[in-house]
């Protein structure tokens, strides 16, 4: 599930989406910025301040985690089941590390939200499709530059850090 290409996108986002539906359907969009791959199947997420996702997930475990390159507008969208991991429970000590590599323990996990993934599909923004003639990564950055104001490091293209901000 979890390709080499999702992975690399995945350890290069910075913030993810997960979607969560209550027990009447009510769906809730929570931003994440602690996550990271825990293998080929499964994702861990911290619940850091995440009460909604977490009630959700004890009525309906189905999930929808999405990330996306703001620069280069693609990511992917990962789908499949949840459940809240909680300190108590003997897997929290395996997947803790995972999510405290991250945090340096500068916010509290609450618990690990352990994402077992089912499907994978890709996230593109229209304009690929739409003109793919006049689309390319490197255009598509240079727009988001613009919009969002973000000049290159300079360093940017030295020791194989390649052009992607």
């Amino acid at each position: 599930m979890l390709t080499p290409q999702v992975l690399d996108a995945l350890n290069t986002s910075v913030l993810c989406w997960l979607a969560t539906c209550d027990a009447q359907g009510q769906p809730n969009v929570s931003p994440k910025e602690v996550f990271a791959a825990v293998d080929a199947e499964h994702l861990v997420i911290a619940h850091i301040a995440s009460p909604t996702t977490v009630r959700n997930l004890a009525d309906n475990p189905r999930v929808c985690v999405s990330f996306v390159n703001v620069f280069t507008q693609k990511g992917f969208k990962l789908l499949g089941e949840a459940m809240a991991v909680l300190p108590a429970d003997p897997r929290f000590a395996g997947l803790e590390p995972l999510l405290l590599s991250q945090t340096q323990g500068k916010f509290p996990i609450r618990a690990a939200i352990l994402v077992t993934v089912t499907a994978v599909e890709p996230i593109v923004a229209p304009s690929y499709r739409l003109f793919p003639s006049d689309t390319t990564e490197a255009s598509q950055v240079a727009s988001a530059m613009r919009t969002y104001g973000v000049v290159p490091a300079p360093d940017a293209n030295k020791e194989g850090q390649g052009s992607q901000p």
